[in-house]
């Protein structure tokens, strides 16, 4: 939907999804990205920080293992929301808030491939 412009069917499908599954990772980091595109930072920043924080805590409970490589299929949505969410902190003039972010990714994939540091370092 969203590739064939759709963006307010997808928005509404991503809504009622969400309604019926809270912890769908993918679905806030979609919305995350049409916020993104609309240029709500601060939308944008509750999705991809709700995604974030979900893995946050599944990896707490899980011992904290690492690393957690991007290169794994399951992992790139949360890397994904990771990027999004340290975008959206530094529009919004949260640059701490990005770099502690960034820290905590660093320790669970230091290759980066998303270049998610750099983003934090504008």
């Amino acid at each position: 939907m969203v590739e064939a412009g759709e963006t307010e069917i997808a928005h509404d499908e991503l809504v009622w999804l969400l309604s019926e599954c809270p912890n769908f990772l993918e679905a806030h980091v979609q919305l995350g990205l049409i916020a993104l595109e609309d240029d709500d930072a601060k939308l944008a920043r509750g999705h991809f920080g709700r995604a974030y924080e979900l893995v946050i805590r599944a990896l707490e409970a899980a011992g904290s293992p690492q690393p957690l490589p991007y290169e794994l299929v399951g992992n790139k949505p949360f890397f994904q929301a990771a990027k999004g969410l340290v975008h959206s902190l530094m529009e919004l003039g949260r640059k701490q808030a990005a770099r502690d972010v960034c820290l905590r990714l660093a320790a669970l994939d230091p290759s980066d491939p998303l270049g998610i540091q750099r983003i934090a370092q504008r």
